[in-house]
């Protein structure tokens, strides 16, 4: 697949993960500014990958505001430690918020939530430079389509004030014509799942889409997780055809 190219005149940063490998397969980063979204099926890595850009963008000097539905403030940063991706110094500092997240379980919750995180980030996008929201999938599980394309369509102002915008979500919450809607919105589009390899099972991540890149996108590339390390990629990358 041929590399894009951002029509600004000045390059924009790029988000790195922190993993000189790993970026190189991701085409060399996220461009600053973009509308990310990364889908996958349970336990394929959608959390760990995040968490791996929110540690690459604090120590390339960036700020994160993070929102979660998985963890506690005290639990993420643990999560974190133990994957050798330590952020609690820049969470003490100031670089770095973490925003727990109730899960809705209805449509008037979870309305509710997408106009308050909305809100929440316009309150505070003056101070970060990279948020992200893990996950998406309790709220757009409950409300309709359309609700769902307004909000990402609403967080396209962020990103143009020069925010990148990360968003998860599980891969079973949406039909495929409603996931190409949005990959047509977003700038950068990931895709994670569980593959079968011989007698082993393993994780990959296909870079379909990013706007602005400065490389090649269209890799899959397989990884383990693993303490102190994080993300390290197993030598069974293919790319697409």
């Amino acid at each position: 697949m041929a590399a894009s190219f951002a029509p600004d005149r000045k390059a924009k940063r790029l988000i790195s993960t922190g993993n000189i490998e790993l970026d190189k397969k991701m085409a060399g980063g996220i461009p600053e500014g973009s509308l990310s979204l990364i889908e996958g099926q349970s336990d394929a890595g959608k959390s760990v990958l995040v968490q791996q850009l929110t540690w690459g963008g604090l120590r390339d000097g960036l700020r994160v505001l993070f929102y979660t539905t998985e963890n506690t403030t005290r639990s993420l940063l643990n999560q974190m430690e133990d994957l050798g991706l330590g952020v609690e110094d820049y969470f003490l500092l100031g670089k770095m918020s973490i925003y727990p997240v109730p899960q809705a379980f209805d449509e008037i919750h979870s309305q509710q939530v997408f106009q308050t995180l909305r809100a929440h980030i316009a309150q505070h996008a003056d101070r970060f430079d990279i948020v992200i929201v893990d996950s998406l999938t309790t709220f757009v599980s409950h409300v309709q389509d359309q609700d769902t394309l307004t909000f990402f369509t609403l967080c396209k102002e962020f990103c143009d004030l020069g925010k990148t915008l990360i968003f998860t979500m599980h891969s079973h919450v949406f039909s495929e014509q409603m996931f190409i809607r949005l990959r047509s919105i977003c700038d950068a589009h990931m895709r994670l799942r569980v593959e079968e390899v011989g007698d082993q099972l393993v994780k990959a991540l296909e870079v379909s889409k990013i706007r602005g890149a400065v490389k090649s996108t269209g890799n899959v590339i397989s990884f383990d997780v693993e303490p102190n390390l994080g993300m390290r990629i197993v030598p069974i990358t293919r790319a697409k055809a």
